[in-house]
């Protein structure tokens, strides 16, 4: 398995951030242009969804139940589980990442296309991914704050819900209600709009880690934590694909459903959690609160390709027998 392009770059951004990150002046100028970067990238995620395609999969609610329950409660309990590793295993700053990355919303691009890769609902993925995309806007920052407060930690949950709504929601909405002017040229200019994404959320991440490393996140972090990471990250997600594919079996959903449910159930928003983070966290904590969230966006990638080639090809193999 080789890493996804977009994390590579995201890897020599990070690089980039600790060699030369931008400080003074330039911080500053830089950190404006990151919210308006911010802000066309959710207008540009409310014009790109449809509502046709969304009213479509609407009436499967027992699968965006289930879905939504992994995404918001379960994702959150396993995190809350982590706490007895603190401080002698797991630092306190990963593992308040930890609980951000639990607290995301899913994916939609990602989640859309694994489902379809395995033949899976496709209507009822785009329908589950955008409503947790939407929902996290406003589920997010409270799951944040309730259990970081749990911790001892504290947060302003009403500020962090207002600032969201003003920089994240509005232009969601606006760019949403703007898709009757717009949508035609949205939906023939998807591959633009996905690097316009992608190159704010690669700013977004150099800013945040230029202030990171400024403040001494190299000190902080090693490789220790670093494998930490990635070993939990394997176990999160090994943990929460068990669950909804045992989840899916018992409730009695059909093969195409489970795997709709497995794949918008498991997955973790880095386009979403990024700028949310931007706006929710100290500007010299945002580097590490995401960089569990980074690490689990590889591994989830690498993981979720293995698994729906091979639900592709077990749907495959009756057919050719009875060939």
């Amino acid at each position: 398995m080789r890493l996804d392009p977009f994390t590579s770059v995201l890897i020599v951004v990070v690089a980039l951030a600790s060699f030369f990150p931008c400080e003074g002046q330039v911080a500053v100028w830089f950190g404006l242009l990151t919210k308006l970067a911010v802000a066309l990238l959710f207008f540009m995620h409310g014009a790109k969804l449809s509502r046709q395609n969304l009213l479509a999969g609407l009436g499967h609610w027992r699968l965006h139940l289930v879905v939504m329950a992994s995404t918001f409660v379960l994702f959150p309990l396993l995190g809350l589980l982590l706490t007895p590793l603190v401080p002698h295993w797991l630092s306190p700053a990963i593992y308040l990442g930890f609980l951000y990355l639990c607290a995301l919303p899913a994916t939609v691009q990602s989640a859309i296309a694994f489902t379809s890769m395995a033949g899976g609902n496709v209507s009822a993925a785009v329908c589950s991914a955008s409503a947790s995309s939407i929902l996290g806007i406003f589920l997010s920052p409270v799951l944040v704050g309730l259990m970081i407060n749990v911790q001892g930690e504290g947060v302003d949950t009403w500020h962090s819900i207002q600032a969201i709504m003003v920089q994240l929601m509005l232009p969601f909405v606006v760019g949403h209600l703007s898709r009757p002017l717009i949508g035609r040229w949205v939906d023939s200019h998807r591959p633009l709009i996905g690097k316009l994404d992608q190159s704010s959320i690669l700013l977004v991440v150099y800013v945040a880690f230029s202030e990171a490393v400024v403040q001494g996140i190299w000190h902080q972090v090693g490789w220790y934590d670093l494998a930490s990471i990635v070993l939990l990250s394997c176990v999160l997600l090994a943990l929460v694909l068990g669950w909804n594919i045992w989840i899916s079996r018992r409730l009695g959903f059909n093969r195409a459903d489970e795997i709709t449910i497995v794949f918008c159930g498991s997955k973790k928003s880095l386009a979403n959690g990024v700028p949310m983070a931007n706006v929710m966290f100290p500007a010299a904590s945002v580097g590490v609160m995401v960089l569990p969230l980074m690490i689990f966006h590889q591994i989830q990638l690498m993981v979720c390709a293995v698994l729906a080639r091979r639900y592709r090809e077990q749907e495959a193999a009756p057919q050719v027998q009875q060939g």
